[in-house]
């Protein structure tokens, strides 16, 4: 799932100031289960700024909705309602939900209210650990299931560096090697000729916006 953190306090009140009525939206999917952006985190951070803004003696209006989520344009339209009432829009949702939200919305100020982190997996309450980063170029078939862009610290594709040291990164002696732990998992499932395999190095640069549309589909002319 995407994992997103909430931005500090005062980055989101100097983003707001000169704002008199704003409407805080939440995304009640990703960002809802890594605590960052849910109906409750919503509540919460309007409490807080509420309670600044009487602080400052600038007091500020708050409105407050969570919708399924922010990155479907279907479950937007709850918020046409209400969206003409307020002067600028609180998203708490991912970079994508925040994007949707300006398309949908372009006479409104937009403000994100979290960072978007990483792709990662949920280790504990409240603990996320980064597994992807949507590079595009899926080896986990040939690495064993573990990411070698991820989990090296370097994003090597073909092999460690010359850096690894007794299963450890030289950049972090905590930090697994993780063409170690390929070599290791490939080891045990017998797959060893797998490190022979070259993978292409992606190219990073000149990047553009990517587009999927999955086989059995296309896009629609109208959109």
């Amino acid at each position: 799932m995407i994992v997103a953190k909430r931005k500090p306090f005062e980055e989101i009140k100097e983003m707001l100031k000169g704002y008199k009525k704003v409407l805080n939206v939440g995304c009640g999917t990703c960002v809802a289960v890594c605590l960052a952006g849910g109906e409750k985190e919503v509540d919460v951070l309007n409490i807080e700024l509420d309670m600044a803004g009487k602080l400052d003696e600038n007091p500020i209006e708050l409105g407050a909705m969570t919708i399924e989520r922010q990155c479907d344009r279907e479950y937007l339209e709850a918020l046409d309602p209400l969206v003409d009432d307020y002067d600028a829009i609180l998203s708490m949702a991912c970079g994508a939900g925040i994007q949707f939200l300006a398309e949908r919305y372009p006479h409104k100020p937009i403000f994100p209210a979290v960072d978007t982190t990483f792709i990662g997996v949920n280790q504990g309450v409240g603990w996320y650990e980064e597994r992807c980063r949507s590079c595009g170029s899926c080896v986990l078939g040939l690495t064993g299931g573990i990411c070698p862009v991820t989990m090296c610290a370097k994003g090597l594709y073909n092999g460690p560096c010359g850096g690894t040291n007794k299963g450890s990164c030289e950049i972090d002696k905590d930090q697994p090697c993780a063409w170690y732990l390929i070599y290791e998992r490939l080891s045990r499932q017998g797959r060893l000729d797998n490190i022979l395999k070259f993978s292409p190095a992606t190219d990073w640069q000149n990047q553009i916006p990517r587009t999927l549309i999955q086989p059995g589909y296309k896009k629609s002319e109208e959109v």
